[in-house]
């Protein structure tokens, strides 16, 4: 499809009569409205069988037999866009981001009621992951075929479509498709500690024997997936998304073999070189450094200091280039939004807006209250507020006076390209709708939507911040769940105000800093010499809060195997400990490694983590096998 010839360029009196026309929308926004309506759009994407409390009511059950040809279960998951594909690249970083999104800002999100809606939307979409991800070295990367499917125009109620499964394996590898798979599996991993742990380690277990097959069996998974090449190419290729992988699987489990990873990886694969104006689906890089950089300022870098503050010199040359002050520039439309390009822009504006937020809390929370760019210093609100500046321009503060927030506000695209919003309810005419009757019947009308995607945000104006509201014009039109991913993080945090943000510090009830007290030294208890001569334990308070007049301490425990074999049935003996512990599995009167982990190889460590209001607890070595 070619883009509509009526996006020409508008008069600049055309633009003031708009802008007269909507006075309203500059009043301000509602941002936990919004946050509801952009968490809403995933339900409107579901693919598979919908549970009782769907609230998309217009949308129904659709591809219930995917994967049945392949003799594997793959009904569930998200179609990416306003198609009837479920593409395994995009769909896993939406799954990134939305955890990204919960892990900074959940608390937010819990204040405004939505906490447990943004889960339901990770757990779907992890849901099918695990679905995917059959056999450690097997990963299923796309259900149904771009070509055939964009010949159709119907509802994913009706499809007629080829539903074929499409997978990577060790002779087919796929390390891009693999290596984001992991980072979403790992990302949700953390979202779900507190409220499923088993759940939470299931999706551990996954990550890790998808990192090992993504690093051992490397290639492009568009070489493997040749279908995906027309939709989601990965033009970047894979090495980002290893390093992405590592960095979320070192942020979920601590394992120092992932920190390390990304310290004798970062030169040789780009993380430390890339200097990037660009972070979305395909390019992994600026997310990377932003992780890395956090891992830095958390004080995590150990004896890979000198090559993490490269990664942050490359996370900091796109915040710069964001804000306008770096030595390149992103370029923006004239109303300011961030333009790279013609198709499905919005998707670049979320995720670099995502990532200035964080990294506005980062520095914040750091102590370190400036970033140095090419034409000057930048404090944190600096950033805060260029990534309200585009979410405001999203939500209606723009020079067309339009919300591209479908829902939001009252001038938003009406035409949206996508199939289940522009045909009627199969509920309201159960009649099929043919594959090209479809075209002839819904796609052709020139009348508003039946039903209401609410919550999508389109691909947006051009570069001149036009926009035509034209169903065929997809590349303004269409919406994309990796376009709203990124967005439920900025919303919270914008919704939450301006205080009580310390990112680095971990997610606990309440906390509040003390500095009136120095904190204890780092506490080493080795475990004693007959039973624990190839293992280490080194314990460290690594902060502490303040609530309800009593101070709570958190400490970290390293756990390291030193010898030369594996070890397994390791069992610690704690004792003088009186609060919740995370990351053993409680035995008896003893812990043991967690479920999900068999064994402890040579030379890897194992941390866990204890909450009291004491010294340190007492940790010991009972027994354990070297195989």
């Amino acid at each position: 499809m070619k883009l509509s010839s009526k996006l020409i360029s508008m008069a600049p009196l055309v633009l003031c009569l708009l802008l007269l026309c909507f006075p309203c929308v500059f009043a301000g926004h509602d941002y936990g409205q919004a946050l509801s309506k952009s968490i809403l759009f995933f339900e409107a994407q579901r693919s598979g069988y919908l549970p009782h409390n769907q609230r998309v009511s217009w949308r129904s059950n659709s591809g219930l037999n995917d994967g049945k040809t392949s003799g594997v279960d793959l009904v569930g998951g998200y179609y990416d866009a306003g198609d009837n594909v479920k593409f395994g690249l995009p769909m896993a970083f939406t799954i990134t981001m939305m955890s990204w999104s919960i892990i900074e800002y959940g608390k937010q999100m819990a204040a405004t009621g939505e906490l447990s809606h943004a889960l339901d939307a990770v757990k779907w979409g992890t849901d099918y992951l695990i679905k995917a991800h059959p056999e450690p070295n097997v990963l299923y990367g796309e259900v149904g075929d771009g070509n055939t499917d964009h010949y159709c125009w119907q509802r994913p109620e009706d499809m007629t479509t080829d539903r074929r499964a499409y997978k990577v394996d060790p002779s087919n590898p796929g390390s891009d498709l693999a290596g984001e798979t992991a980072a979403a599996m790992a990302a949700a991993s953390i979202v779900f500690r507190r409220y499923n742990p088993s759940y939470a380690n299931e999706l551990l277990s996954h990550a890790y024997q998808l990192f090992d097959f993504a690093d051992k069996y490397r290639g492009k998974y568009d070489s493997s997936i040749t279908v995906a090449q027309k939709y989601y190419r990965s033009i970047s290729g894979y090495n980002d998304e290893l390093l992405w992988a590592a960095a979320w699987l070192f942020q979920a489990s601590n394992n120092q073999y992932y920190l390390s990873y990304l310290a004798k990886n970062g030169d040789s694969m780009g993380g430390t070189g890339w200097a990037m104006t660009e972070f979305g689906w395909d390019v992994k890089y600026p997310g990377v450094q932003t992780l890395v950089a956090k891992f830095l300022m958390q004080g995590k870098a150990g004896p890979y200091t000198a090559v993490f503050e490269r990664y942050q010199e490359k996370a900091e040359f796109f915040m710069c280039s964001c804000l306008g002050k770096g030595s390149k520039n992103v370029q923006k439309t004239p109303g300011g939004l961030i333009f790279r390009q013609r198709w499905n822009n919005m998707q670049f504006v979320t995720s670099a807006s995502f990532l200035t937020t964080v990294y506005a809390d980062y520095l914040a929370s750091s102590g370190r209250r400036t970033m140095n760019c090419a034409s000057g210093n930048v404090v944190p609100a600096q950033l805060i507020s260029f990534a309200k500046s585009q979410v405001d321009y999203i939500l209606g503060d723009n020079p067309r006076a339009t919300s591209y927030m479908v829902g939001y506000g009252n001038n938003y695209p009406r035409q949206v390209h996508h199939r289940g919003s522009s045909i009627v309810s199969i509920k309201v005419n159960p009649s099929f709708v043919s594959c090209r009757g479809g075209y002839a019947t819904w796609f052709s009308s020139k009348r508003s939507d039946p039903n209401v995607l609410m919550g999508a945000i389109v691909g947006g104006p051009d570069a001149y911040d036009n926009f035509a509201d034209q169903r065929d014009n997809y590349e303004q039109t269409e919406p994309a769940t990796y376009n709203n991913a990124p967005l439920l993080g900025i919303l919270a945090r914008l919704h939450g105000g301006h205080g009580g943000y310390n990112q680095l510090l971990p997610v606990v009830p309440v906390p509040a800093p003390i500095q009136q007290k120095p904190a204890p030294k780092p506490k080493v208890t080795p475990a004693p010499d007959s039973t624990s001569g190839p293992i280490a334990i080194e314990q460290k308070m690594t902060t502490s809060w303040k609530s309800k007049g009593k101070i709570y301490y958190r400490y970290s425990t390293i756990v390291t195997n030193k010898s030369y074999k594996s070890l397994t049935n390791l069992k610690l003996s704690i004792s003088k400990l009186y609060g919740p512990l995370w990351g053993l599995t409680k035995f008896g009167d003893s812990y043991s490694l967690p479920s999900w982990l068999k064994s402890l190889p040579a030379g890897k460590s194992l941390e866990f983590v204890y909450i009291h209001s004491a010294s340190a607890a007492d940790v010991a070595v009972s027994s354990y096998n070297l195989a």
